[in-house]
């Protein structure tokens, strides 16, 4: 089997292409423009795999090729930073709507099983536990990138239910967890390295008590290694989340290996974003499973920056 992944050298591509345990896996494609400039991704690879590198933008017609000689794409590549989407509106249009076109395009010529990552935020605010059936109708996705996952899911869902490839949505709380390409934009990681570099940990004024959906990384890659070895493409929906947390709950667990920091409150264009709770019992029926724990998570990301610039807590380490 060879597999294709686009945006492979990114905060969830880098750990999945060192943690693919797919049955039969002979070739891996990394697909990546670089534009995040991770090249250190692809520095030390695991050597019981044939890995090959393709710096190309999804977009490029020469990743017909690589998508054509691949029996599954895996598709990462996208603009994830949602507060940032507001000003960048333009790149998410580019990269999230028509990048994603072109390789669904793709996947359909060439009848490619796809997996595509979706996003919790799609649901927005909602008062009650949601799960894959709530109706479109009730989506309230809150920026630029939530709403460009939105589409992708109704364009994949609109060939899929026309028999022009099988897919794979998965709706994937906000990840945490170390990566050799990771990002810090997300709520676990930007607090972790605000107060791992002594800097006040600065939080959206509303959200201090608001629960949301969180993956472990772990579980993330977990996942994508399921889907593939149990062939679920069967073009529906899972919330992938490991559990549901409020920001007082991450903040209270880095408080055990970094007692001292400070929080500082400000605005956010995702102002009016209420808490909202994810069930993932539907990916549980479906063999997918969940082990990530918060705080094991945490002190290994804090064990990696744990020298810097603050005291850290090494006996809890």
């Amino acid at each position: 089997m060879n597999i294709c992944i686009t945006g492979a050298l990114g905060h969830i591509g880098s750990h999945l292409i060192r943690n693919l345990s797919v049955k039969g896996l002979k070739k891996v494609y990394l697909v990546d423009n670089l534009m995040t400039q991770r090249y250190a991704s692809l520095f030390d690879l695991p050597d019981d795999k044939s890995f090959r590198f393709f710096e190309l933008d999804i977009l490029s017609h020469e990743i017909d090729r690589v998508i054509k000689d691949s029996d599954v794409v895996v598709h990462l590549a996208a603009v994830t930073n949602a507060e940032e989407s507001f000003k960048n509106a333009e790149l998410v249009e580019r990269v999230n709507k028509d990048g994603l076109t072109h390789v669904v395009e793709l996947c359909a010529k060439y009848s490619r099983p796809l997996v595509f990552f979706s996003t919790t935020s799609v649901y927005g605010s909602q008062e009650e536990i949601v799960d894959e059936n709530c109706p479109e109708s009730r989506l309230k996705p809150q920026s630029p990138y939530a709403e460009s996952k939105l589409y992708g899911e109704k364009l994949i869902q609109g060939l899929a239910g026309r028999g022009k490839f099988d897919a794979l949505i998965l709706r994937l709380g906000t990840i945490f967890g170390y990566s050799v390409g990771m990002r810090f934009h997300t709520a676990v990681n930007k607090f972790i390295w605000q107060a791992a570099l002594g800097s006040e940990v600065t939080v959206w004024k509303t959200a201090l008590n608001q629960r949301r959906p969180y993956c472990g990384l772990n579980d993330c890659v977990r996942s994508i290694n399921h889907a593939i070895n149990e062939r679920i493409f069967d073009n529906q929906i899972y919330n992938i989340v490991t559990l549901n947390l409020t920001v007082k709950d991450i903040l209270d667990t880095i408080k055990a290996y970094i007692p001292d920091f400070s929080v500082k409150f400000v605005e956010s264009k995702i102002m009016n974003q209420l808490s909202y709770n994810v069930s993932n019992q539907k990916s549980l029926e479906r063999g997918f499973s969940y082990s990530d724990d918060l705080s094991g998570l945490i002190k290994e990301t804090l064990g990696r920056l744990g020298n810097i610039n603050c005291e850290v807590d090494k006996q809890n380490l």
